[in-house]
């Protein structure tokens, strides 16, 4: 079972290389901030795939904060690209 669940980490992992193409060559910053948004997400389910794997429950409480810093990114770059977003004036 442990070989299985590290199989699918190593195969997200080059998902992960291959997304790094998309960093380099995005023509504009939200297709850079999508794939930032990827590897959050894949380094998560990288690290609960590891925490099941090696049985270190201590990864699925890194894999929560991976997430919420993920969120975090998320909403200072909509917050950087649109300055009034959210501002409720009216």
């Amino acid at each position: 079972m442990a070989e299985a669940l590290l199989a699918m980490a190593l195969f997200l992992l080059l998902l992960l290389l291959a997304g790094m193409l998309r960093v380099l060559r995005g023509p504009t910053m939200a297709d850079r901030m999508m794939t930032a948004q990827l590897f959050g997400t894949t380094a998560v389910a990288i690290l609960l795939l590891l925490s099941f794997a090696f049985e270190v429950p201590a990864l699925v409480d890194v894999g929560l904060v991976m997430g919420l810093l993920a969120l975090i990114a998320a909403v200072a770059f909509v917050r950087l690209r649109n300055p009034g977003a959210g501002d409720d004036d009216a």
